[in-house]
């Protein structure tokens, strides 16, 4: 208990700066003459731990002193950061910058803990490849080499040179400003800039990436978060976006709301069943998150939602009034 207290003391002088005894007391939930012992065995160990005197004195670590874990490169750090998600470590090409930190982090463990620590890992299953309908969750696959190229140029703030497949389009070489790398549900994007317009690539559609050497036209900060959000507003608001209004059974409500860009007005009908008005991408998008919840929803408008699905349900019955040839 005592070791663990004095990684927290150093801690809080390292992310704090200075504090005083009274502080790291109510900080620590013990007694200031605790606090006291605690910074007399940080010094005789070689912490570099001092007293400030005065009114806004209180007790500082000499500048420049850190704690590391050794051994951990800068691919490895990335990935412990960004391990809340495996998923996400994965799509920006820092799988094995991951596994390899891991392995080095239960090396770090004292010898007590690392057979404890291995144990709990086999209780424990995050983000699964398939779900309980074993439906396999399948992420894209990106080549590390030219995700490690996007990746380097926007840590360095360097412009991007990449070949890149649009849909429907002949792959294209283009440069631009990159601003931030996404992952959404398994899927990475590349945001930048491109003749000062806000553009968003998806990495398993760039072809070939090259780290240039000229400096990145873009902000000094960003805001990821929000220019995520900005970005899919205009995605949802532009192009062929249909809305729909459907009657559906409460019990597959997420189902519809997790395919819909949006749900404008929901109410209930007198016999217990939603109606919803939702935004989809286009006329495809809609036919398909209708067709998949069968009889639980009625497309009730547009009509031509409505003649869609009844024309492929009319087909679908035709082909099941004969007998199947033997």
């Amino acid at each position: 208990m005592r070791a663990d207290r004095l990684v927290s003391l150093v801690l809080l002088l390292r992310r704090h700066g200075r504090l005083t005894a009274p502080a790291l007391a109510r900080e620590l939930e013990v007694s200031t003459r605790t606090v006291l012992r605690d910074i007399e065995a940080l010094s005789a160990a070689g912490v570099p731990v001092y007293a400030e005197r005065g009114r806004h004195g209180g007790f500082a670590l000499l500048p420049g002193f850190r704690t590391e874990l050794t051994g951990l490169n800068h691919d490895e750090a990335l990935a412990l950061l960004v391990a809340g998600s495996r998923r996400g470590a994965q799509a920006f090409g820092l799988g094995s910058a991951l596994a390899s930190a891991m392995l080095k982090v239960v090396d770090a463990l004292p010898e007590s803990h690392r057979d404890t620590a291995a144990g709990a890992v086999q209780r424990l299953l995050i983000d699964p490849e398939t779900d309980l309908l074993s439906r396999r969750q399948v992420a894209e696959e990106v080549p590390d080499a030219i995700v490690a190229e996007v990746r380097r140029a926007v840590f360095a703030g360097h412009r991007l040179r990449i070949r890149y497949a649009a849909v429907g389009q002949s792959p294209k070489w283009r440069t631009v400003d990159p601003v931030g790398l996404v992952t959404v549900r398994d899927q990475g994007y590349l945001l930048a800039m491109r003749s000062g317009a806000d553009r968003t690539y998806r990495l398993s559609r760039i072809l070939a990436a090259e780290e240039l050497s000229e400096p990145a036209q873009r902000p000094e900060r960003v805001d990821l978060d929000r220019a995520w959000q900005e970005r899919s507003t205009r995605f949802r608001t532009g192009g062929d976006q249909v809305t729909v209004l459907v009657r559906l059974d409460p019990a597959r409500r997420e189902e519809l709301v997790g395919t819909a860009l949006a749900v404008r007005a929901e109410e209930t009908d007198a016999d217990g069943r939603l109606r919803l008005e939702a935004d989809f991408q286009d006329s495809r998008h809609a036919v398909w998150a209708l067709w998949q919840l069968a009889t639980s929803a009625e497309a009730l408008a547009p009509q031509w939602l409505r003649t869609a699905l009844r024309d492929r349900a009319a087909a679908i019955a035709a082909s099941y009034t004969s007998q199947p040839e033997s």
